[in-house]
């Protein structure tokens, strides 16, 4: 491979800010240091642009195999890097649904060859595939995903008996979706007294409540407690379950961690009015008081990692009532940039959006040598200019399905530049896609 300096670029890793050079040689962060002297096949002068670790995307749904008319692994990942995200983990609920082991390599060997990012796929749980489960390679997969919500139809655990043994048995990191179900179903028969089938998308979370939420997200702790199972509970929606995480000791130590998702960050339920069904998510965007807790607990560390949960769908699926739209919508080419304007709000820091990104991640789930910007580590790693401003449109989208809830949304910030494995994937809008990502391995 062919080597690279980046110099003159503000590194932002571990908690600082600094001006240094990067040297990139085989793949690998060879050097780090200033005014480094030496021969190489590129250079990029990065003039004080802020210079971040390659963003780990901990839940995506990128459609393939089955659904590949909304997604695919190859469209997906090109947006992904164009928004400065170098390595994804998949879920499970495609189709097929990932529940064999024969399925989940399946889909590594299909990313091998068209993802242009790295990759990692969860292997999925359901009420009768406890012996697949087992048999997960936990160096090799990111984790065992567990949907203990109705989002997914077949994929629901909704047995006692096979939670516990999968807590009691697996060596592997559990994920899980975290409603109750019965809550559900009880607030769905309540506005449907109400509204027949024409209910307001404004109920979707009073029908998805954080009772829900709270009640499974708890369940979910007290077995990895019983167990000493390590747990993480994918995209927290509500103030109440804020009080199920701590904080008093470093993520490394941590058993149980948790996720906050861009859209739970960004929006509220003051939004559905404009948006729609454009913003039907499960878990729901639930009441501006919930975001703001949700964001003082990212600060605070009771939240671990910020991510997308990804999950786009077409216009035409998406532009129906309330039980007729899927929920999900697609994030991966703005979470960076939406962040970013966080940060020019003075919400954030940017050492804080580089930890619970990149470091975050890394740390939670043990992969091998990325999401710092260290010696030896993968040369994942993207460009940032935080003074140019463009907004979303149709014409910038990237997204197989084409659209964006973020539509006619200006942000000041704009990746310019994303390496993969040291492979300068991305650059001011033009792809080299001849090399592909590689596969994450995981140090457990």
């Amino acid at each position: 491979m062919s080597s690279t300096l980046i110099s003159n670029a503000l590194l932002v890793n571990e908690g600082k800010i600094f001006l240094s050079d990067v040297l990139i040689e085989k793949g690998l962060i060879s050097r780090i240091g200033h005014s480094l002297d030496v021969k190489v096949d590129h250079r990029i002068d990065a003039k004080r642009k802020y210079l971040f670790p390659g963003i780990i995307d901990d839940q995506v749904h990128f459609r393939e195999p089955g659904l590949t008319h909304k997604a695919d692994i190859y469209t997906e990942s090109k947006a992904a890097v164009a928004g400065g995200i170098t390595s994804f983990m998949e879920m499970p609920n495609t189709n097929p649904q990932t529940l064999t082991q024969k399925l989940l390599e399946e889909k590594y060997q299909r990313a091998q060859k068209v993802s242009l990012a790295n990759y990692s796929f969860f292997m999925g749980a359901s009420n009768d595939n406890l012996d697949e489960v087992l048999k997960t390679d936990s160096k090799k997969v990111g984790a065992i995903k567990i949907f203990m919500g109705s989002s997914t139809g077949s994929m629901l655990v909704d047995d006692q008996s096979v939670l516990e043994n999968i807590f009691k048995k697996s060596k592997m990191l559990i994920a899980v979706h975290c409603e109750d179900e019965t809550t559900i179903k009880n607030n769905t028969a309540h506005y449907k007294s109400i509204y027949g089938d024409d209910v307001p998308i404004e109920m979707h979370p009073k029908i998805r409540s954080d009772e829900a939420c709270y009640r499974s997200s708890s369940m979910a702790i007290e077995l990895a407690k019983k167990y000493n199972t390590r747990l993480h509970i994918f995209h927290l929606s509500s103030a109440k379950e804020m009080k199920l995480f701590r904080n008093d000791i470093p993520l490394k130590e941590k058993q149980i961690t948790a996720e906050a998702c861009i859209h739970h960050l960004w929006f509220d339920d003051s939004h559905y009015s404009k948006k729609g069904t454009h913003i039907k998510w499960n878990p729901a965007i639930k009441s501006k008081s919930d975001r703001e807790a949700i964001f003082q607990a990212l600060l605070d560390n009771k939240i671990d990692v910020i991510a997308t949960d990804h999950a786009p769908h077409t216009l035409e699926e998406k532009n129906n009532s309330y039980f007729s739209s899927p929920s999900g919508g697609p994030l991966v080419q703005h979470a960076l940039v939406a962040m970013l304007e966080f940060y020019h709000q003075d919400k954030i820091s940017l050492e804080k959006i580089v930890e619970k990104m990149c470091h975050g991640p890394a740390i939670c789930f043990q992969i091998e040598n990325r999401g710092f910007i260290r010696e030896g580590y993968a040369a994942d790693l993207v460009l940032v200019d935080t003074n140019d401003s463009w907004t979303v449109n149709k014409g910038n989208i990237l997204y197989k399905c084409g659209w964006s809830p973020f539509e006619g949304d200006i942000f000041k910030s704009k990746v310019t530049h994303t390496w993969v494995n040291g492979h300068l994937v991305f650059q001011n809008g033009i792809f080299d896609e001849s090399l592909k990502g590689q596969r994450l391995t995981f140090d457990r």
